[in-house]
């Protein structure tokens, strides 16, 4: 059984719209169509851009073609100049080298050079390095020497006697190198038996001043040992109270009307002693004054002894001071003397002046005459004036008499 179909039969039905076949199959050609033409449209653009793809191939090729020429000319002359280059550096290498060798040669002269120099000033540093230690070690032998000695000297201070000398010899030193001989005079016996360490003779026949050393020394360094206050406090009153001693005994036996001066002087060895005193013992000082006894240091004592010096050197200006004056006397006697003289050689002198210009006169006159009888002018002869010849020899004699007077 055969079926025919017509083109208005319908296909499909989508709601009120119906679609037949001849609409299918014309709607079919359409959209083939398009088809067709839009592959036609591709393939012509695809073949477009072939087209410009291959041009700008042609065009990147001639490019790259020049290019690589020109960067073929450019490695010829980078070969040219590399070559150049290469030249120039073996020159300048070589240069580099000279120079090197001459500078390392000129480097090692030097640093041999320097090189004996620190050695020779290390031989000679090292001798006096040699000689410094050897100095050091006179200095630590002097040192033992002196630490033995202030080991003495400590021993010495131990001892009341031996302290007594050395305040005592410190005492006697400052004096003898104070005052001349016969100033002074040590362990010398009073009246009344006692012997201070020192009197000093004072001029025109004034009493002596005595002079007594005294070292309280144990009280001291129990000052300066005791770490407690109670301990201190014991120590300073024992150190007062020896200090009071020492007044007292010099008081009662030096201090002798008519034969000794009214003061005497207590020596402290110690110029820290003497501060520790006039500081912290304000008492002690005003007992003092008032036994008239004047505590001094060393250096208290060395001013002490000068002005006791100059005392001494006023009054022997004065004991020769009359033999001064008739020396000053008989000096002006010789200067009036010398006065006269000069004055009787001051006339001689003004008087062979005279004499001089006399002559001198009679000198021109003679050669004046003589000028004229060379010119030959023999005029009317003028008054007659004395002839030269006997003025010249009478004023020659007056002055010849005159010099022989004077030195008469």
């Amino acid at each position: 059984m055969e079926t025919s179909l017509s083109l208005d039969q319908t296909l499909v039905q989508l709601g009120a719209t119906s679609i037949s076949l001849g609409a299918a199959l014309f709607a079919g050609a359409v959209v083939t169509a398009c088809a067709i033409l839009l592959a036609i449209i591709v393939l012509w653009r695809s073949s477009r851009m072939r087209l410009v793809a291959e041009i700008q191939a042609e065009d990147r090729a001639r490019d790259a073609e020049a290019r690589m020429g020109e960067i073929l000319k450019s490695q010829s002359e980078m070969q040219g100049r590399m070559q150049t280059m290469a030249e120039l550096f073996g020159s300048r290498q070589a240069e580099l080298n000279q120079s090197i060798r001459e500078r390392l040669d000129g480097m090692t002269s030097r640093i041999g050079q320097t090189i004996t120099e620190q050695t020779q000033s290390t031989h000679e540093n090292l001798a006096k390095l040699q000689e410094r230690l050897a100095v050091i070690d006179t200095a630590q032998n002097n040192i033992q020497a002196l630490a033995g000695q202030v080991v003495q000297l400590q021993a010495i201070l131990a001892n009341k006697q031996t302290r007594g000398a050395f305040g005592q010899a410190r005492m006697e030193a400052i004096i003898a190198d104070g005052l001349p001989m016969g100033a002074f005079t040590f362990q010398a016996t009073l009246s009344n038996g006692s012997r201070p360490d020192c009197i000093v003779h004072m001029p025109n026949g004034a009493p002596n001043l005595v002079i007594d050393a005294k070292f309280p020394l144990e009280a001291w360094n129990a000052i300066r040992e005791s770490e407690h206050p109670e301990a201190k406090k014991i120590a300073l009153a024992q150190f007062r109270r020896d200090v009071e001693v020492h007044i007292r005994d010099v008081a009662d036996r030096y201090l002798i009307n008519g034969e000794t001066q009214d003061t005497a002087f207590l020596f402290v060895p110690s110029e820290s002693i003497f501060a520790e005193i006039h500081e912290n013992f304000e008492g002690v000082v005003q007992k003092a004054h008032r036994s008239r006894i004047v505590i001094v240091s060393p250096s208290l004592l060395m001013l002490s002894i000068q002005v006791i010096q100059a005392v001494l050197k006023d009054v022997r200006m004065r004991e020769q001071a009359h033999l001064i004056q008739g020396e000053v006397i008989r000096l002006m006697e010789d200067v009036g003397r010398l006065d006269d003289r000069v004055r009787r050689l001051q006339t001689h002198f003004g008087q062979a002046n005279k004499d001089i210009d006399d002559i001198l006169v009679s000198s021109s006159k003679v050669t004046k005459r003589g000028q004229k009888i060379e010119a030959l002018e023999f005029a009317e002869a003028p008054a007659k004036e004395p002839e030269p010849s006997r003025a010249a020899a009478s004023a020659t004699g007056q002055l010849r008499l005159r010099v022989v007077d004077g030195e008469e």
